[in-house]
């Protein structure tokens, strides 16, 4: 079972002194660190000065609610990851899709149950500590990729997918509802490297693509752009490259190796290395690393 870390610091947000001490007591009977703030304007002041691993944050509150507030922890680089359970005597459904359009990864139903909070807790806590590292490396890369469930939920995503998502007018409420279904009917089959599915219900031309599982059943999932030329397209006109080159360097680029890039393109593993060969001088490079870099640092720009 996950454990709450005795060095976890938790932001507990809300107006009724209380609530605020029901909590406080259940998480310092977990050994943990509690700060806690009155409304929104001082918990921003505190968060930015004493970093949490969490924030409990209510909905409703004076001056600045939590809605504006998870918006604003959102907007600050240094506060965007840290896991945002929102607290709501709200029952109505807008208002939860509401706090999870903000940043929200999860919601409690008021009066707060203290077991099932340091359940909640310990979840994303776990989740937060695992993809930490691996969030910063992609959102760096500027990749249009996500996380989904077998149920076709969105997990995680980059920065630049939730702004693609925002261009073609797709929103937390889309993700929510006809979005997932879509997403849970595709992943139920059987996926290989190339194929791809166009988003129904969707002005703007956008398609994913699968890139592969996480060993915690996720899967994640390319985004691409309808309007942009393919990134093999991007390869071959920025880089020089013909167009079977640009393919080999694109599959390498997603963490192929030689063998599943030849699979991919119905060529042998040594007719992949020949067009290696050819590749890394016309980029000045030595090795398929540096090669793929060269590419992630192209396609991340555009």
């Amino acid at each position: 079972m996950n454990k709450l870390a005795q060095t976890d610091i938790v932001l507990v947000v809300d107006d009724s002194p209380d609530a605020l001490s029901l909590i406080n007591d259940a998480l310092e009977d977990e050994g943990l660190d509690v700060l806690v703030a009155l409304e929104g304007r001082q918990a921003l002041t505190i968060a930015k000065r004493i970093r949490p691993d969490v924030i409990l944050l209510d909905a409703v509150m004076p001056v600045m609610d939590g809605f504006e507030t998870c918006k604003q922890l959102k907007m600050n680089a240094d506060l965007a990851d840290i896991p945002v359970i929102f607290m709501t005597g709200l029952s109505d459904t807008d208002d939860i899709v509401r706090g999870l359009e903000v940043g929200g990864v999860d919601y409690l139903i008021k009066p707060i149950n203290p077991a099932e909070l340091i359940a909640r807790m310990k979840v994303h806590l776990s989740n937060a500590r695992l993809t930490k590292s691996a969030q910063t490396a992609l959102d760096s890369t500027g990749q249009h990729l996500f996380t989904a469930s077998n149920e076709g939920e969105v997990r995680w995503a980059t920065p630049q997918t939730f702004a693609l998502f925002a261009k073609a007018k797709i929103d937390g409420r889309d993700l929510s509802s006809a979005f997932p279904q879509q997403l849970s009917s595709w992943l139920s089959v059987a996926r290989a490297a190339d194929d791809a599915l166009s988003i129904e219900n969707s002005d703007y031309p956008l398609s994913i693509r699968f890139v592969g599982q996480h060993s915690n059943g996720d899967w994640l999932i390319k985004l691409i752009d309808g309007n942009r030329p393919t990134e093999a397209a991007l390869l071959k006109s920025k880089l020089d490259l013909t167009e079977r080159e640009s393919d080999v360097l694109f599959w390498i680029a997603n963490g192929k190796t030689n063998r599943e890039a030849a699979e991919i393109l119905s060529m042998s593993p040594r007719t992949v290395n020949k067009h290696l060969e050819m590749i890394f001088p016309k980029l000045g490079v030595e090795n398929r690393t540096a090669a793929a870099g060269v590419a992630l640092r192209l396609l991340s720009t555009g």
